[in-house]
């Protein structure tokens, strides 16, 4: 989690839209002259130029509050629920067993520690316009209660967890169609194989549902006070589904979905006061 968090800024900064480095020309995988906008590395040693190294771990503290409780609810959801499956069901049947378990474990965890998720995202966010409003757990919690109550920890909860459900029953589903109807069960090496064909699943299942974790991220910040969720940098969203509206116009939909190889938007002009695309 402490190295992640490094690479989460550029993850969260593209996805607001916030591109503080012009584009520059270079090469794609093929060989050709692009121009490309700044990857990991190159945006992480302009962080490190204005706010130092410790600018990199901003928002460390209420991730690791809840990456720990999440794991501790998620394992006592699993816990409780048990392994009630009997021996004559069908391999298909055990599947959606064990799936529809692993998704109420999974969003009863999300629901927990999403005020977390919201406090780490507005305290990296705070980058863009130089502000100090988040800084720390408890005084973020202070000051999202006393300006937005109670739903002002829930931003942008609904399209997450539609997002995790999605990706989790189409990773699975997909995990059993192949390890069922495409691989021969007398192949050697069988326990690696089915391994890799979950994880193969899961990466083009997270593709498929990345635009819901697009928009929850986008509706954590959105109208909270920070330059970042605030116009001109972004429009303030009414709902998370006016803001999958706008940027499915837009055609923003995997905005931010790549931290090294990130070209430039097509049609789009980059604005240097403004540090954005428009």
């Amino acid at each position: 989690t402490v190295l992640s968090q490094a690479f989460k800024h550029l993850f969260i900064y593209s996805q607001v839209g916030h591109e503080p480095l012009p584009p520059s020309l270079g090469r794609n995988l093929f060989g050709r002259q692009v121009y490309q906008l700044p990857g990991f590395f190159a945006y992480a040693k302009h962080i490190v130029k204005i706010d130092g190294k410790a600018g990199l771990f901003k928002g460390l503290a209420p991730r690791l509050c809840a990456g720990t409780i999440g794991t501790l609810v998620h394992s006592r959801v699993l816990q409780e629920s048990g392994n009630s499956q009997k021996e004559d069901l069908s391999s298909l049947q055990q599947v959606v067993n064990e799936t529809a378990r692993e998704m109420v474990a999974r969003s009863c965890a999300t629901i927990v520690t999403h005020p977390f998720h919201v406090i780490t995202l507005r305290c990296m966010v705070q980058f863009i316009g130089r502000e100090t409003k988040y800084s720390g757990v408890f005084d973020s919690v202070v000051t999202i209660y006393k300006e937005e109550g109670i739903l002002g920890f829930f931003a942008g909860l609904i399209p997450r967890l539609l997002g995790d459900v999605i990706s989790l029953w189409l990773c699975n589903m997909l995990a059993h169609v192949i390890n069922t109807y495409a691989l021969d069960n007398s192949m050697s090496h069988m326990g690696e194989i089915k391994n890799c064909s979950q994880a193969v699943t899961g990466f083009f299942a997270s593709m498929l549902t990345y635009p819901f974790l697009l928009v929850s991220n986008l509706m954590a910040v959105n109208n909270c006070g920070l330059a970042g969720g605030l116009p001109p940098s972004a429009p303030a969203y009414p709902s998370w589904v006016e803001c999958w509206r706008t940027l499915s116009r837009e055609g923003n939909m995997s905005r931010g979905n790549s931290l090294f190889f990130r070209k430039m938007p097509v049609g789009k002009r980059y604005a240097v006061d403004q540090k954005r695309f428009f």
